[in-house]
């Protein structure tokens, strides 16, 4: 699958030709992060920070926070390597520092080591110095210790004249087990599903800016379907990841989806259409995955209005149930102020809201058996969820929070705090 590349300087994102040249400037990587994350991990690399002549900190920051991010430049020890998995990166890429006594120190599944090359042999330093080692040998070096490796090919950087295969699958034998991603050149969806085909990712930059090669095009390069109209059978799911319902998709489709971050899907019937056009149940597009054959989809989307299916439910299969039922009792009962309901009176009553949360936090604590442990919780979730209803923040808000904090590699002690004056009891 690709991989979008945003590679950084002064603040603005660039491409270069070479390593060296200047060629584009795209400007405000911000809108480029949103468009990208939505198929996937983004690459992102502070050029400043590896030519060693300033830092772009905290905008790379900025963007691991619009989407997944695989973030690379200047990270030359474990200390800047575990800032920026504490801060959210999904992985480091690491290049002049991708040493044994570095990479160790790392969690391996986060740690992508950079082999740049220059006709074969690696070089270091942004690119501007040789090391007289080949690419098929650091990588052999490392396999071991890494999630996987980032080939570049430095000479094909930018020029949009085609990858090298063959140095591409030379490095896939050397590295194993480990993941590669292929980047330098690669231009066309033949690129990137022939790279695919020999399990290799493809990072891709310059052919993505100019148009060339458009993004759905290139996502969808190592797609396959087995219907006789070439559909694509898409699964629509919440943030959640619960099932809402099953669409179709096709390339014109996916390319609109893509574009304007909403669900767009293919009918049968009607053709390209958008959700929510007349029913006003529209989709924010928030991700598009493929599945392990390639031939089936996944849209992650934020539903609005009634809900996805055509009988005005929240799913095809009916009422939501568990936690996503609990939502859309609490979004009522917010839009309706004119009720006794005890969730009115909680949701009203700041105090009252803050006495049972504490109340039912110390009686889970204190639940000896499986089923109290159950019951005490369900009445502390329904208490959260009250307080996170008048907030305006919904669940998924709070996963996202916990996956952020699951990316950290820094573990605070997390000792209880002392009582404090005044706090609620």
């Amino acid at each position: 699958m690709i991989v979008p590349s945003i590679d950084l300087m002064d603040g603005r994102a660039v491409q270069l030709v070479g390593g060296r040249e200047r060629a584009l400037d795209a400007g405000d990587p911000r809108p480029l992060a949103r468009r990208f994350g939505r198929v996937g991990e983004v690459a992102v690399i502070d050029l400043d920070a590896a030519l060693g002549r300033g830092s772009n900190a905290s905008l790379v920051a900025e963007l691991c926070r619009l989407a997944p991010c695989r973030v690379g430049g200047g990270i030359r020890s474990v200390e800047d390597a575990r800032r920026w998995l504490d801060a959210g990166a999904v992985r480091v890429i690491l290049g002049t520092a991708a040493t044994p006594g570095i990479i160790s120190a790392l969690p391996r599944d986060r740690v992508i080591a950079a082999v740049d090359a220059i006709g074969g042999e690696v070089v270091v330093e942004g690119w501007r110095t040789a090391t007289r080692e080949r690419a098929e040998e650091k990588v052999r070096t490392l396999r071991g210790l890494v999630w996987g490796f980032l080939g570049t090919f430095v000479e094909r950087e930018g020029r949009m004249e085609g990858t090298d295969l063959d140095r591409a699958r030379a490095l896939k034998a050397a590295a194993g087990d480990a993941c590669l991603t292929a980047a330098g050149g690669i231009t066309t969806t033949e690129d990137v599903a022939a790279l695919d085909r020999d399990g290799i990712d493809a990072q891709v930059g310059m052919a993505l800016y100019t148009g060339r090669l458009p993004l759905a095009d290139a996502f969808a390069a190592p797609l396959r379907s087995d219907r006789p109209d070439g559909l694509w059978p898409t699964v629509v799911a919440d943030e959640a990841g619960r099932a809402l319902g099953l669409a179709y998709s096709s390339l014109e489709s996916l390319r609109a989806g893509l574009e304007s971050g909403a669900g767009v899907y293919h009918s049968r019937r009607r053709g390209v259409w958008t959700k929510g056009e007349a029913s006003g149940n529209r989709q924010d597009l928030l991700r598009v995955e493929a599945d392990c054959d390639r031939d089936a989809l996944r849209f992650t989307v934020r539903q609005h209005g009634e809900g996805f299916c055509h009988l005005g439910t929240a799913t095809c299969w009916g009422r939501p149930l568990g936690l996503a039922a609990l939502e859309a009792r609490l979004r009522e009962r917010l839009t309706v102020p004119d009720t006794d309901s005890y969730t009115r009176r909680l949701l009203t009553d700041p105090d009252l809201l803050a006495a049972k949360l504490v109340e039912e936090a110390g009686e889970l604590s204190e639940a000896r058996d499986a089923a109290s442990a159950a019951c005490e919780a369900a009445d502390l979730v329904y208490f959260t969820a009250v307080a996170l209803a008048r907030a305006g923040v919904a669940f998924a808000d709070v996963e996202r929070e916990l996956d952020r904090r699951a990316l950290r590699v820094t573990r605070r002690p997390g000792d209880a705090k002392p009582p404090a004056e005044g706090r609620r009891r």
